[in-house]
């Protein structure tokens, strides 16, 4: 007579396991992969792994006028377009030496305050959607879609403006649209109390953010990281205020770098938050300025072939999710020697490897969607 003896699941009990979460899941805010080791339900160890929607779009800027690359520029943050646009026309305008007329300046400051509204809608309303709360997406895309209609008549475009250019704007704005534009921000901020009360009063969800996925202020220094989630973690930085462009020196009084302590999910949701209704202050703020304005150019008068002088030049600036750089290169030419571009989601998705290990899986959506990245701003 033999004796067998069976084990159930022994053999894995002590057996690291390595877990793929994308590239396509549904909690990944598009084609990112993470390679997560875990031992039970603790992640041990986590890597991003990056590169599936790489277009080369620096490359690409080496091959297109400067009047082209703006359209390159655009597409990185689909939900940032016009900041894109921004940080490019300026660099190009500093290597210029080029004035842009007041009227564009408040403009710009407008609309970019309108897309920073814009982008921050679509975060939060589906950061609770991905911790399983489905009503707060369907308010912010209402909200949204009253700015969009705006954008849209200015623009022509809804997600990809291409409105910007070198010496200042496409256009001018149409007979009325301020006051379209004013409405639509009375509007929206009437109804931000339901964030308020929907999602931050909610007691599951400060349950799934509260001191979940705590990020240090030495991290956010070691790694880069910018905006909300850096403000989130006490790191008190925001270039409209600390080295103001376009009209930002002139609106301290209403502008407010909303900051916290904790450096948990929760605290970045609220400084989103608070940050978006600020928003809607400058907003406000920028639309009062123009109505005292006198009439004048929007833009340059720019030659047919554009060149900028031989030399390079670093301009920056706080676009919605963080710090956007461009460092241009000129040989010249009427093309970019080189044109490196610093974006702020691929700093901040690499805070991952510190903010994951240790915690659960059940945690690892709610941290991943705090981040508040776009795919296509990391792979560039």
């Amino acid at each position: 007579m033999t004796e067998t003896t069976i084990g159930i699941g022994g053999a894995a009990e002590s057996t690291d396991m390595v877990l793929n979460i994308g590239p396509q899941h549904p909690s990944t805010h598009g084609v990112l992969r993470l390679r997560i080791v875990l031992d039970g339900e603790r992640v041990q160890h986590a890597e991003p792994v990056i590169g599936y929607m790489h277009r080369g779009a620096e490359k690409l800027f080496e091959a297109r006028d400067y009047r082209q690359i703006v359209m390159l520029a655009n597409r990185h943050d689909w939900l940032s377009a016009f900041s894109n646009e921004l940080g490019v026309v300026m660099a190009v305008e500093r290597m210029l030496g080029m004035e842009v007329p007041e009227r564009a300046v408040w403009t710009r400051t407008l609309l970019a305050e309108l897309n920073r509204v814009l982008n921050h809608l679509m975060f939060l309303g589906s950061y609770p959607l991905e911790l399983g709360g489905i009503t707060p997406v369907f308010h912010a895309f209402r909200e949204r879609e009253e700015l969009q209609a705006v954008m849209e008549e200015v623009s022509g475009g809804r997600m990809h403006y291409m409105f910007n250019r070198v010496g200042g704007l496409k256009e001018d704005t149409p007979a009325g649209w301020t006051r379209r534009v004013r409405d639509a921000v009375a509007s929206v901020r009437s109804r931000m109390d339901v964030y308020e009360n929907l999602v931050l009063g909610n007691e599951i969800f400060r349950g799934r953010t509260r001191d979940v996925g705590v990020l240090s202020a030495e991290a956010v220094h070691a790694y880069g990281v910018s905006g909300p989630i850096a403000r989130a973690s006490g790191v008190d930085f925001d270039l409209r205020r600390d080295e103001p462009y376009l009209a930002y020196g002139e609106l301290r009084d209403t502008l407010k770098v909303v900051t916290r302590t904790e450096g948990d999910c929760l605290a970045r949701f609220e400084c989103l938050l608070e940050q978006t209704l600020n928003s809607l202050d400058l907003a406000d703020a920028c639309l009062d300025r123009m109505a005292g304005l006198a009439p004048g150019p929007i833009n340059q008068r720019l030659p047919k072939v554009l060149k900028a002088p031989e030399g390079h030049t670093y301009a920056w600036t706080e676009n919605p999710l963080g710090v956007n750089g461009y460092y241009l290169v000129s040989k010249g030419e009427k093309t970019p020697y080189r044109l490196k571009l610093r974006s702020a989601s691929f700093n901040n998705i690499q805070a991952l490897t510190e903010l994951l290990p240790g915690t659960l899986v059940a945690d690892m959506v709610a941290i991943l969607g705090s981040l508040f990245f776009v795919v296509g701003d990391i792979d560039k």
